[in-house]
């Protein structure tokens, strides 16, 4: 049973063209035209059905909806339509008749509707009921891709073969009344098309742009298509954990692949770290899904292997919200209005606004959301004037409600944030916690309370792979509780105190430095987090001790690399004297060097002395003049740290001493190469040298010379050790183009508050 009632007339139309194409096998061209009397939709020709039967002549083509479920058609219905068909049969325009409703049709109905036809002059009558197209539905997997809201509309099981629902509910089953509401647009066709070409698809937009709802289309629509087992992860490593090679038919869907509010360098190293395991999962027939915010992925690109790993600009899908077009802005806000939980009154009372709002240059689907939830409307006076400003003011206008909380309600949006977004379930506080709701005035039994109020607007309880926790209902929640945060210092102190040192080393600044969505800590604060830093000993993402500590060390290294101001360097200096002298030699692979990034910001800061710059210096240079690691010369950032008699100095011995031996380095190069590595990768450093040589002595034709025949050795090399590819077939999502544009003479938003 689908509720097909809850569509709307223009949705209903729509899906009433999808079944003409996809189910009867006819092309309809002129669908869908309101100004025509009697006929939604006409074509002329031979209508060939997939039975094989074949009706021809001039068609016409009646859509009709009704909102009320259970509704049975009867002919009184239809009383108007009789006087159109016979003025269409006196004009020639009206041999074949179709008839596609969402109510009920009797038999009895169907036979008294087919003889007023018949005296009408219809030669041939089809009409095709709710029964029919909730058939169709069910057995046509291209339909549903085609109208992927009936994904929504009914219980999984009755669209999913026992064994891809069994996969995907855990997943998309707490999705399904965001399913039900979703539009089909121009962003999740090019998504699909990508994830056809490439089995991988990164979605990129800004906050609340959609990214999450396609993505969870194109899971739905694997599990529907293709029979995968969908799997949503948190991060780099959990995709590793949850591929098994045996298995050929997996799509694993990452929200926020680099981080949730900003960016998060740990995982931008930890995909880096599994970009030839990612490889070898697509080459096995599987798909991988994710998503990220502009601004976090423009800032992940500057560490990410895209030489490596291409697919991450040629499957891009950057969704533009402004992009959407005037009647998907509108079928968005309409499909979250009917769903959505406001009252008959409060539709009746907006209705006169919602093209107004639809039409705003600021609308994005999120706003469709709220505006449908009376959480978010409790205090607003419908007006065009309030609901422009409701749009045009999201952000405030979040912040606003998220302040106007009670004292537990914030308190627990507190414990969501200071967990990085997913509070494990049930809640197990640790002592700084515990002291963090202490002083917020607040209690874990209060907390746990008020949770359940929020359940489905500002918090949402999710249960992936078994996994329980509570998370915003949307990211965009977080950056509200962040601005909070910045605007009150107790708040902030609060915050430093409980929050788990790692997840805060990846949500704050120490002193503004422009990072997007950071929490930026004054400087009253800075010993706080001094004192939690140097205590910061082993990292929890390993399980190994010495591993542990070396991941510890990576994230501190890191965070004070790009998240703090001079002022913090300074005390921090002060409070860690090793720290620098641990920097200073560090290992080959400089590319992904944490030391190296580190050293690079105090040099900038002015805080790097003399004899650290020299040993650093001499340290990177060695491995440039063993042909081992160039970096120092193809840096412009690292190279600003030699000066100009040591750049000289350098660069000569490169010429001597490297260039001599280049086929030999080469050679070194190929032999360190691990069996599942990519081979174009893996050569990338020795490549990179030889661009630094050639750049160095550009006017050379002997080094120009030298340079082209190891680029051909390195090119012949790869091609002899190519990555090991999969044959396997496999069956794509397609998505077919709309065949017209729907004349909306008639408001969309007419029957909204029925």
């Amino acid at each position: 049973m689908f509720q097909l009632h809850t569509l709307g007339w223009h949705s209903f139309q729509q899906l009433c063209l999808s079944v003409s194409r996809e189910v009867l096998g006819q092309t309809v061209q002129s669908f869908l035209d309101t100004n025509d009397g009697g006929r939604d939709g006409a074509f002329s020709g031979i209508w060939s059905q997939q039975d094989g039967e074949s009706l021809s002549g001039r068609f016409v083509i009646q859509c009709k909806f009704t909102a009320r479920a259970g509704y049975n058609l009867t002919p009184s219905d239809l009383e108007e339509e009789f006087s159109k068909v016979r003025r269409l049969v006196s004009k020639s325009e009206c041999d074949v008749y179709i008839l596609m409703t969402n109510a009920g049709v009797s038999g009895e109905t169907e036979l008294k509707l087919k003889e007023k036809l018949k005296e009408a002059g219809v030669k041939d009558i089809l009409i095709l009921g709710v029964t029919w197209l909730e058939d169709q539905i069910r057995e046509n997997k291209h339909l549903r891709m085609m109208v992927p809201r009936v994904y929504g509309l009914g219980d999984l099981s009755q669209i999913l073969d026992e064994r891809a629902y069994a996969q995907a509910t855990a997943v998309l089953e707490s999705m399904r009344e965001d399913l039900a509401k979703v539009v089909l647009t121009e962003s999740y066709r090019k998504a699909a098309k990508a994830l056809d070409a490439h089995h991988f698809v990164l979605l990129v937009g800004e906050p609340a742009s959609g990214k999450t709802t396609i993505a969870s289309l194109l899971a739905m629509s694997s599990a529907d298509q293709w029979g995968a087992s969908v799997v949503k992860l948190s991060d780099p490593k959990s995709v590793v954990e949850h591929w098994n090679p045996h298995e050929k038919s997996q799509l694993f869907w990452i929200d926020d692949a680099f981080g949730v509010t900003q960016y998060e360098s740990p995982l931008v190293s930890g995909w880096n770290h599994i970009i030839n395991e990612v490889k070898t999962i697509l080459r096995q027939g599987n798909r991988v899904v994710m998503t990220s915010r502009d601004y976090i992925y423009n800032r992940a690109r500057k560490e990410l292997k895209e030489a490596a790993f291409p697919l991450f600009q040629e499957s891009q899908v950057v969704i533009d919200v402004h992009d959407l077009s005037a009647d998907e802005r509108r079928q968005i806000l309409y499909n979250h209005l009917k769903l959505g939980s406001q009252s008959r009154e409060f539709r009746v009372a907006v209705k006169p606004y919602l093209e107004s709002v639809a039409k705003h240059n600021r609308f994005i689907p999120e706003i469709a959301r709220r505006l449908a939830d009376p959480f978010f409307t409790k205090k607003l006076y419908l007006s065009e004037w309030s609901l422009a400003r409701f749009v045009d003011k999201r952000e405030q206008f979040l912040i606003d409600i998220c302040k106007e909380l009670d004292t537990d309600s914030k308190a627990a949006l507190a414990l969501i944030y200071m967990s990085n977004g997913r509070l494990p379930s049930p809640i197990s506080l640790t002592s700084a916690e515990d002291e963090a709701l202490r002083r917020l005035d607040s209690d874990l039994g209060t907390c746990t309370t008020a949770l359940e109020a929020l359940r489905g607007s500002l918090a949402v309880h999710m249960t992936p792979d078994g996994e329980s926790f509570w998370t915003f209902k949307h990211p965009t929640i977080g950056d509200a509780y962040s601005a909070m945060l910045r605007e009150n210092p107790e708040l902030l102190g609060i915050y430093v105190l409980g929050s788990d040192i790692e997840k805060l080393m990846r949500q704050i600044t120490c002193g503004d430095i422009g990072i997007e969505g950071a929490v930026v800590l004054p400087s009253s604060l800075f010993s706080l987090v001094i004192e939690r830093l140097v205590a910061h000993k082993s990292s929890s993402a390993y399980k190994t001790e010495w591993i542990s500590g070396w991941g510890a060390r990576r994230e501190l290294l890191g965070f004070l690399a790009r998240r703090c101001s001079k002022q913090f360097m300074e005390a921090y200096l002060a409070a860690d004297h090793r720290l620098v002298e641990s920097i200073l030699k560090p290992t080959p692979y400089l590319d992904y060097s944490v030391e190296i990034d580190l050293a690079i910001r105090l040099f900038k800061l002015g805080l790097l002395s003399e004899d650290a710059r020299r040993t650093l210096v001499e340290t990177v240079s060695e491995y440039a003049r063993t042909g081992e690691d160039a970096r120092v010369l193809s840096d412009p950032e690292l190279r600003s740290l030699l000066n100009e008699k040591e750049l000289n100095r350098l660069r000569e011995a490169v010429r001597t001493e490297v260039l001599p031996r280049i086929e030999e380095v080469r050679f070194e190069h190929q032999a360190n190469r691990a069996p599942d590595d990519d081979p174009e990768w893996h050569m990338r450093r020795f490549t990179q040298l030889l661009t630094t040589i050639e750049e160095t002595y550009p006017q050379s034709r002997r080094i120009s010379n030298i340079i082209k025949r190891e680029r051909l050795q390195v090119q012949e090399w790869i091609d002899e050790n190519p990555t090991e590819e999969d044959s396997s077939a496999s069956r794509d999502i397609t998505v077919d183009e709309p065949s017209a544009s729907p004349d909306i003479s008639r408001s969309i938003f007419d029957d909204v508050d029925e």
